[in-house]
Formats: C-alpha cells, structure tokens, sequence
C-alpha cells in the first residue's frame, strides 16, 4: 500500500532560499543597471534590500517575505479595486455577485 502525504498549497509560506532571493535582487539590479540615470533611486533601495537579505538568517527571511508575499496579495486586490477604469469595475462587480 502506497501512502500519499498530503500537503496543502500555501502561497504565503516562502520556499525560495536566501540564494534565490539574491538571484532574484541580482536579476532586478541587472535589468536596472542598463539605465543607471533613469534608475538611480530604484537601484540605491534595492541595493539596500540586498544587503538586509545578506545579513539576515533564513529563518527570518521566511518570516519576513511571508508576509511580505501576503501584503503583496492584499495589494493587488486593493489596487484591483480602486481602478478607476469602466470595464474592470463591471468586472469587479461580476465577482462580487457571484459571493
């Protein structure tokens, strides 16, 4: 008899490792870096966010963009629906009927 563990999806619970979120500020420095004039600002606080991510232990990191990820899903929800725009609130409006 074979045995499945189930296990539930958690979009807020952080699988990446330390490596792969520097890859990822590494990936985002890169693509800022071919306009450093126009990027300056951005490329100073993600230079920031990079070294915190360097510093802290992996542990903290899973705490940290966890929630990160679910304020991200909450804002993105919140900026949905203050789009100022006709069509999307008829969508917004399809959606909430169907609660």
């Amino acid at each position: 008899m074979v045995v499945v563990k189930k296990t539930s999806f958690d979009p807020d619970d952080l699988k990446l490792s330390k490596c792969e979120i520097l890859d990822f500020c590494d990936g985002v420095l890169e693509k800022w870096n071919k306009n450093p004039t126009k990027n300056a600002t951005n490329i100073l606080a993600m230079t920031a966010v990079k070294a915190s991510v360097i510093w802290t232990d992996e542990d903290s990191l899973k705490a940290i963009w966890g929630e990160i990820l679910k304020w991200v899903f909450e804002l993105l929800y919140e900026n949905a629906l203050a789009q100022d725009d006709e069509y999307w609130r008829n969508v917004m409006k399809k959606l909430k009927n169907k609660k």
